[in-house]
């Protein structure tokens, strides 16, 4: 009986131990490409805790970021062989940062495919970029020049404080109250009914961001945060 104890807990233990392995496994990525793009990613996953391998050509420029990644290197990445190397196909996540060089852009993300990488992330400078990297089989596409510009855009055309679209044309907004939002509970607004949005957060002068639920009453000059179909949103946040 304490033998078939003792093996129960040293099977636990290896259990444990392989889970936090492959949890710390998970958290490693490659950064190929550490221009403004790639150096600022690569610094925002150092600070929530990951480990980063920064890979450019650029010997200037992996000095002037060795000492905040975990590892640093001077490679040409697009040659399958050196991502070998460097062991690239042992991580879960690599992001591809070179934009302004699609060749080699296209070359070093069909290495990380080749090399089964399973999630891939690559920034393109234009659609037609995105689109060959796509049928590559590319997992995520990052157009940040085009996404941060239609961002602005809404933000400065009307009353959104913030605006974030995702793939599937359904976005999040934080905007002002309308006031077809205010003075009942959200529930016999018919918000959701009559306008194709959801109302999931209040924030009130002073306060704090909460939950909303049928039950909350939006006041005039409530802050509040709506999603919904980008168009539903759109319309929604343009009532007066």
């Amino acid at each position: 009986m304490a033998s078939h104890l003792h093996n129960l807990r040293n099977r636990r233990r290896l259990r444990r131990t392989a889970e936090e392995h492959r949890k710390q496994q998970d958290q490693r990525v490659a950064v190929i490409g550490l221009g403004r793009f790639g150096s600022s990613l690569a610094n925002e996953l150092m600070r929530r805790g990951w480990d980063v391998l920064g890979i450019d050509g650029d010997a200037r420029l992996v000095q002037k970021y060795s000492d905040q990644l975990t590892h640093a290197a001077v490679a040409d990445a697009t040659d399958p062989e050196v991502l070998n190397q460097l062991g690239v196909h042992e991580f879960t996540s690599a992001v591809v940062g070179i934009g302004s060089d699609i060749e080699a852009s296209i070359l070093i993300s069909s290495n990380l495919l080749d090399a089964g990488v399973p999630n891939i992330w690559a920034k393109a400078i234009s659609r037609q970029h995105g689109q060959i990297l796509e049928r590559l089989g590319v997992h995520h596409i990052v157009l940040p020049e085009h996404e941060m510009g239609e961002r602005v855009a809404h933000l400065v055309t009307g009353r959104m404080l913030d605006f974030i679209e995702f793939d599937d044309d359904y976005a999040l907004v934080k905007t002002v109250a309308p006031n077809v939002a205010t003075g009942r509970p959200l529930g016999q607004s018919q918000v959701r009914s009559r306008y194709g949005v959801t109302v999931v957060g209040i924030k009130r002068p002073g306060e704090d961001f909460t939950y909303a639920t049928a039950e909350t009453v939006v006041e005039k000059g409530d802050i509040i945060v709506v999603t919904g179909k980008t168009r539903a949103v759109e319309a929604f946040t343009e009532l007066p």
